[in-house]
């Protein structure tokens, strides 16, 4: 049994490395078309996420899933979910962005000046971000990830493990550059090595932790209504933007008495969004608790 739960748990680890190993020859080629005009860590990255996204398809049918199996409702009901979601990601991250302001850890930039078009182009083109980025990732990790780990080891293990993957998977990043003339058909291999030991460096360990609750937040609610994808790619998507909104208005202060709060991954995540979304999933599971006696 312990055998089986840990291949299981492997599988996906397994799946990302052959993923990278594809796009590490594939990225050298593309960088040979195209010239390093695009250094080939990131041609690397950006290849593996495509990759793993256009593998969701054989996937559910090697697993025998079905766009409703991992999550996805008709599309009027998806669209209230995203709407639905776009609200609970207001209502739990913005108390962290006016605590954020409260501590001055985040300072207004009052030395910008904005026009309405200015305004309108700023959170039209950040929530377009946003929800490009959820829409690519929660079918990957809270869709496909989740539901097949479910079905293989229970629910809140497959939570917690898609939570891991997800954490993680924002912290595989190189930094070497490889000239043109100096670039082989290997090359790669040593950037996606070099990707993969970045997860051990403790510099990561509080923005890590915060993304890991940011994906149990998720799991916990896309575990709580069978269909209920869009709630998470609507709450995705709109932590996602709020983020991208506070760092056009604000600027990071890392001389406030509490920075440590934040990590140096963008200035918002770190020991105050895991404590405080941690209150969030154990009172809402508290209050559940209750209601079903």
């Amino acid at each position: 049994m312990k055998i089986r739960y840990a291949l299981y748990s492997l599988a996906p680890l397994a799946l990302l490395l052959i993923a990278a190993g594809i796009a590490s020859v594939l990225a050298y080629f593309i960088v040979l078309g195209i010239g390093d005009q695009f250094p080939l860590r990131k041609v690397i990255s950006r290849t593996t996420q495509i990759l793993l996204i256009l593998g969701i398809w054989p996937l559910m049918t090697r697993l025998k899933l079905t766009w409703r199996d991992i999550g996805f409702a008709p599309p009027t009901y998806f669209i209230r979910q995203m709407l639905v979601g776009l609200g609970i990601a207001l209502l739990t991250l913005m108390p962290v962005l006016l605590t954020l302001w409260w501590l001055d850890i985040e300072v207004f930039d009052a030395g910008r000046a904005w026009t309405l078009v200015d305004a309108v182009k700023a959170l039209a083109g950040a929530l377009l971000a946003a929800l490009l980025i959820s829409l690519l990732e929660e079918p990957l990790f809270r869709g496909i990830l989740l539901t097949g780990l479910a079905r293989k080891m229970g629910v809140w293990a497959a939570i917690l493990l898609s939570a891991f993957y997800y954490a993680g998977l924002h912290f595989l990043k190189g930094k070497s550059d490889i000239p043109l003339d100096r670039m082989t058909v290997f090359s790669g291999f040593g950037l996606v090595q070099e990707a993969f030991a970045n997860l051990a460096n403790p510099e990561i360990v509080s923005a890590f932790a915060a993304l890991f609750m940011v994906g149990v937040f998720l799991g916990v609610m896309r575990s709580e209504i069978g269909q209920g994808l869009g709630l998470c790619i609507g709450c995705h998507a709109g932590w996602v933007w709020q983020i991208k909104m506070t760092k056009k208005l604000f600027n990071s202060n890392p001389a406030a008495d509490y920075y440590w709060l934040v990590s140096d991954y963008d200035g918002v995540i770190g020991p105050l969004v895991s404590g405080w979304l941690l209150l969030v999933v154990v009172v809402y599971l508290m209050i559940r608790r209750r209601v079903q006696r």
